[in-house]
């Protein structure tokens, strides 16, 4: 595994000596495939960068950071990127607000989605929770890797978020770095955590996360064994964010 400076620097060469055409035919990285759809009601922007297992995820519109953060390793690693099309932290579905990363399951969009919209129809939500339901196994065959690929979510987050917060309801927790509690991984896969223990960042691990079912994608994942990782960072912080989603393709390849 190489250190992240050493790993940096290599994706660094690469990068110019393909901007420059002087990679082996054989080294350069294919052109990105970039389009627009739809998938469960959410406008989506799906990016292809040739053939590998990992897949790179953006869901809430406002967290700006992470975009950049996503589309620019893309195109460094090859892979898909899934970024929802927005600019705010909600969609719309049947004119109502939910969070997307509260649709993973009835139980935790039908809260999202009673916080949200407190005045809405019961029948209304209903509607929204049915539409889901029937959508969601094939958003997740869209969104999800093939069987042993890596699931990498790139959030953001305010000074009401950190680590901590997720601290209660976590089986492990890494604290390299306790005066930057706001970035941090959440890993849903026991081994892949190990590795995380020998680096520099804060870590947490969440294969059996306790409390009431929110419909995160973090506990989907857990539910079923698949490899997850929440890579957090402070809104801004583009460079440490960027830092870390390198650490870890490394640390995990």
């Amino acid at each position: 595994m190489l250190p992240a400076s050493r790993w940096n620097t290599e994706i660094s060469r690469r990068s110019l000596l393909a901007a420059l055409g002087l990679l082996p035919r054989r080294l350069q990285p294919a052109a990105s495939q970039r389009r627009h759809l739809e998938a469960a009601g959410i406008p989506w922007i799906h990016i292809r960068h040739g053939s590998a297992p990992l897949r790179l995820l953006r869901i809430h519109g406002n967290e700006e950071t992470a975009r950049e953060a996503v589309e620019i390793l893309i195109e460094e690693a090859a892979g898909e990127a899934w970024i929802v099309e927005s600019r705010t932290r909600h969609v719309l579905l049947h004119g109502l607000r939910l969070d997307p990363n509260r649709m993973f399951s009835r139980a935790g969009a039908e809260k999202n989605l009673l916080l949200l919209n407190p005045g809405a129809a019961r029948d209304a939500v209903d509607a929204v929770l049915d539409r889901l339901d029937r959508e969601r196994p094939a958003l997740m065959e869209q969104l999800a890797p093939p069987p042993g690929g890596l699931w990498v979510a790139a959030h953001n987050n305010g000074p009401g978020y950190s680590m901590e917060t997720e601290a209660p309801i976590s089986q492990q927790v890494h604290r390299p770095q306790p005066d930057e509690p706001r970035d941090f991984f959440l890993f849903s896969d026991e081994k892949d955590f190990r590795k995380a223990l020998a680096g520099p960042y804060n870590a947490v691990l969440q294969n059996r996360p306790g409390g009431e079912d929110d419909g995160s994608l973090s506990r989907w994942c857990a539910a079923r064994g698949l490899r997850y990782v929440n890579v957090e960072a402070a809104h801004g912080k583009l460079g440490k964010q960027l830092e870390m989603l390198r650490w870890l393709l490394a640390a995990l390849s």
